[in-house]
């Protein structure tokens, strides 16, 4: 595996002493979450966000979000999220099942430090998990905006 977990990235300040999944701690552990959504962004990704949800979910330390133009760009983004996952010895937990519909126009990916939200406009509008997760909980360094 590269040095992925080795680098810091934006709004991963004051994580030191935090271990992840793997046993990293701190700001290195958040490296591979940022470099995941720079991959997004990158294949089209449509308003990327990376959200630090330590402070409020005690199950991941991170949601990544992003948006899809159609179905197939659905699909896309998440071959690209695996992908980088198989290439980074980074295992999946948990993705969404086969049984799920594609007019939900939502897949999920569990990465344990973080889950993937993959969305289409009509799913991210509904269920507008940035601003779920920012009522009373997030600071402004908690979001960012690839």
């Amino acid at each position: 595996m590269e040095d992925l977990l080795s680098e810091t990235e934006p709004g991963t300040a004051g994580t030191a002493g935090t271990t992840d999944t793997k046993g990293t701690t701190g700001a290195a552990a958040a490296g591979w979450v940022y470099k995941l959504g720079e991959v997004l962004k990158a294949h089209n990704g449509q308003d990327v966000a990376v959200i630090d949800v330590r402070a409020q979910i005690d199950w991941t330390d991170f949601f990544i979000i992003a948006g899809a133009t159609s179905f197939a760009h659905l699909d896309g983004l998440e071959r690209y999220a695996k992908e980088f996952c198989d290439e980074n010895g980074i295992e999946i937990l948990r993705k969404s099942g086969k049984n799920v519909k594609v007019e939900d126009g939502w897949r999920i990916i569990d990465l344990g430090q973080a889950v993937v939200h993959l969305m289409n406009k009509s799913a991210r509008d509904f269920y507008d998990l940035e601003r779920l997760v920012s009522v009373g909980w997030r600071s402004k360094d908690s979001l960012q905006i690839l």
